[in-house]
């Protein structure tokens, strides 16, 4: 076990320094990453604001449809620019935010690597737009492409990154290799070929399979499909060497010191089940993990009345007869033998049991059973947990208490910040 690291027992995993991490002058880029809804975006934003009131200028990148990111922090809206959150930072620190836009980030990269006229061309193009707002992987590979930038720029000590809403959470990892594939693949050579081969003798050499192969392609695709795909080839030719080299170079920036991956997962089967191949995933391309963390965990603030107990108790309550605890015996107490000349007058504060009346017992054995399945709902979200460490004991781990409703402003996330510095949940 690593020097510094807190541990609350041989059972439990390592405790995630978030504060220490954050803290950190070698820090330099946190990526959030883990399955779709698990609060990818509410943790990436809490750290930011977290960081800037420690004294990192920290920008975070978000690539969050829903916008919830713009709206905590109090930004009528978040575009592909970083735009100062008002209110947040100390000692010098300071917070930026955006989300990405895929397609005006993929323009910028044409506009940057392309004269004017063939940038307009490309821009232009059915085909690249098509491929630019939609193509599987994009998006991935423009969050790494924005990541690139902003980390040139040096603007910020601290980048922050919420990976994208993706089915699986390999997809960041993956989208930049599959979209380097598919611009160096057969399919794109093959369309490359004619302006690569020079002269008269070249083009008849090509003529007779360039016409069967278009004449093929034409029917699958469609005719002005095709025309489109050739000239979008054609005008991209001289920058595709430049998206495999941007994404080897963003590639290798993960895997540097200064790079620190959270998996953020709920204590739910398939998120730490998705989270458990992404640890796996890291470890096998050499990047840097610095920890799970655990959102939305239940606790309870009376774990010492078990689930069995807490049961056992509703069911006398709502039967009419509770555990009698008069001279150290337990019995039953029989409704019908209450003739109502007890001694206690009714105004009493008696802290007897069998001065309850039906009213109270019914609300009491209705809190006993919430209470059961809370304990209930801790058992699982334990055992769920369990699992995984026992898979990965190495792995630091920060437990975020589940709120009572969903992150809206500044002081939500300073309060999920506060939650994942604890690193335990409220109650445990």
């Amino acid at each position: 076990m690593s020097e510094g690291v807190d541990t609350v027992g041989l059972d439990s995993p390592p405790l995630l320094a978030v504060d220490g991490l954050l803290d950190d002058p070698g820090t330099r880029i946190i990526v959030c990453c883990g399955a779709g809804g698990v609060g990818k975006t509410t943790t990436a934003a809490a750290l930011g604001v977290r960081a800037a009131e420690r004294g990192r200028k920290a920008v975070v990148l978000t690539i969050d449809p829903a916008r919830r990111l713009a709206q905590s922090m109090g930004i009528d809206s978040l575009d592909n620019t970083p735009r100062e959150v008002g209110g947040v930072g100390a000692d010098g620190g300071g917070l930026h935010a955006m989300m990405l836009d895929m397609k005006r980030t993929f323009d910028e990269i044409v506009e940057a690597h392309a004269d004017a006229e063939r940038a307009r061309a490309i821009l232009a193009n059915p085909f690249y737009q098509s491929l630019s707002a939609g193509f599987a992987g994009t998006q991935e590979y423009m969050a790494m492409e924005k990541l690139g930038q902003l980390r040139a720029r040096d603007d910020w000590d601290l980048i922050i990154v919420d990976t994208p809403p993706s089915r699986s959470a390999l997809d960041f990892l993956d989208a930049p290799k599959r979209l380097g594939s598919f611009l160096d693949g057969k399919f794109i050579r093959v369309l490359m070929a004619p302006a690569k081969v020079g002269g008269r003798a070249g083009m008849k050499f090509l003529n007779v399979g360039m016409s069967i192969m278009t004449g093929t392609l034409s029917k699958l695709m469609g005719a002005s499909l095709l025309k489109d795909v050739q000239t979008f080839v054609a005008a991209m030719d001289t920058m595709f060497g430049g998206f495999r080299t941007r994404a080897d170079a963003t590639f290798r920036l993960l895997q540097a010191p200064g790079t620190a991956f959270l998996v953020v997962a709920a204590p739910e089967p398939d998120a730490l089940r998705e989270a458990a191949y992404f640890v796996e995933r890291l470890a096998a391309e050499k990047m840097p993990l610095a920890g799970l963390v655990l959102n939305r965990v239940h606790g309870s603030g009376a774990d010492q009345l078990s689930a069995e107990r807490a049961l056992a108790a509703a069911e006398n309550l709502e039967d009419a007869g509770i555990v009698d605890q008069e001279s150290g015996k337990a019995g039953l107490r029989d409704p019908a033998d209450d003739d109502g000349t007890s001694d206690a007058s009714p105004d009493s504060d008696s802290d007897n049991p069998s001065d309850s009346s039906p009213v109270v017992d019914g609300i009491t054995a209705g809190l006993l059973r919430l209470h059961a399945e809370r304990m209930q709902v801790i058992a699982r979200e334990q055992r769920t947990r369990d699992r995984f460490t026992s898979l990965h004991p190495e792995v630091a781990v920060a437990e975020v208490a589940a709120l009572p409703g969903d992150v809206h402003d500044l002081a939500g996330l300073r309060a999920i910040g506060e939650r994942l510095a604890a690193g335990v949940p409220a109650g445990a």
